[in-house]
């Protein structure tokens, strides 16, 4: 794997990591004040949760949204970054067909949604990355950056996976994306509960039936390989 897609995942898992402690602290706060995380601000104007309703008209994402709709799309997107990325390894290495398809058709739904959830962010006055929300936070070694957050591919499984052909690609191919499915899964269902804006928690709905479906395609292949 080349120097940059190196530099990629690290930069990925860093993301990751740091919007999955954010996203902690805030799924606490929430519990703590109801099932709204606005409910936190009771007229002081401190609230955690961002609740203001941007300008109609160009705005992709339309009503009010809260920090939990800003953290799902902060997460999602270098999560399907990384999807799209394995996807795309499977040119020239599958070899099942129902492999290939299924490659083409997680590139072919999640680089869109990419797009998608960077016109919300930038919409919403919200940077892409959660660390530039959050600079003075600590991303050293006694952080949470965990290589398998949400699903996430280490740079060694990424390597195994670019260097597999064959059989022993789509088998590689198939497990990795089951976990990478399953992460977003979960961060998908988290939005459900604790996000506000309609257009996102309509994206995250999408995202658990599509993938959900998806994984048990792999799993049946994997029966079969």
């Amino acid at each position: 794997m080349t120097g940059y897609k190196h530099a990629l995942n690290r930069r990925l898992r860093r993301r990751l990591a740091l919007v999955g402690a954010i996203t902690a602290g805030g799924l606490l706060l929430a519990a703590c004040g109801g099932n709204d995380m606005e409910g936190m601000d009771h007229g002081s104007g401190s609230s955690a949760s961002a609740t203001a309703t941007p300008t109609a008209g160009d705005n992709p994402a339309p009503g009010a949204f809260n920090d939990a709709d800003v953290m799902f799309a902060q997460m999602m997107i270098p999560h399907h970054e990384q999807a799209v990325e394995m996807a795309k390894l499977a040119d020239g290495r599958a070899a099942d067909a129902e492999i290939k398809t299924l490659a083409a058709d997680i590139e072919k739904a999640q680089g869109p949604e990419i797009e998608t959830m960077k016109s919300w962010l930038k919409a919403w006055g919200k940077p892409e990355s959660a660390e530039e929300s959050m600079p003075g936070m600590d991303h050293g070694p006694g952080g949470m950056d965990d290589s398998q957050m949400s699903g996430m591919m280490a740079d060694d499984d990424m390597k195994k996976l670019e260097a597999a052909k064959g059989a022993e690609f789509d088998r590689m191919f198939a497990e990795m994306m089951i976990e990478h499915h399953k992460g977003a899964i979960a961060m998908a269902e988290d939005e459900q509960k604790s996000g506000r804006n309609a257009t996102a928690k309509k994206l995250a709905a999408e995202v658990v039936n599509t993938q959900s479906a998806e994984v048990e395609k792999f799993e049946k292949i994997l029966d079969r390989l």
